[in-house]
């Protein structure tokens, strides 16, 4: 599954933002990282952390938004409270 000009030119104009497809190349050897590829999977992985969204248990999409954005806030906020507690000194 990859991505065509249709939906990179969607992209760009309903939601503003510019897509760029990063393809791995079938030349390379071994494994390297392509650039910023390992966010998205990195994010994928610290949402996977959150029962309510290890699977798709819920019926209505603006449900599972709403899971995602409170596991990130979560997230956010205990990486805040973790920094202030060393720095409250």
């Amino acid at each position: 599954m990859g991505f065509n000009k249709t939906q990179i030119d969607w992209v760009k104009y309903f939601i503003g933002f510019g897509l760029e497809i990063v393809r791995r190349s079938d030349r390379m050897n071994g494994f390297k990282v392509l650039p910023r590829r390992w966010v998205v999977e990195r994010t994928f992985a610290w949402l996977g952390r959150y029962r309510r969204l290890s699977k798709d248990y819920e019926y209505l999409s603006q449900t599972s938004e709403t899971m995602i954005n409170a596991a990130m806030t979560h997230l956010m906020l205990s990486r805040l409270a973790r920094k202030n507690r060393f720095s409250s000194a």
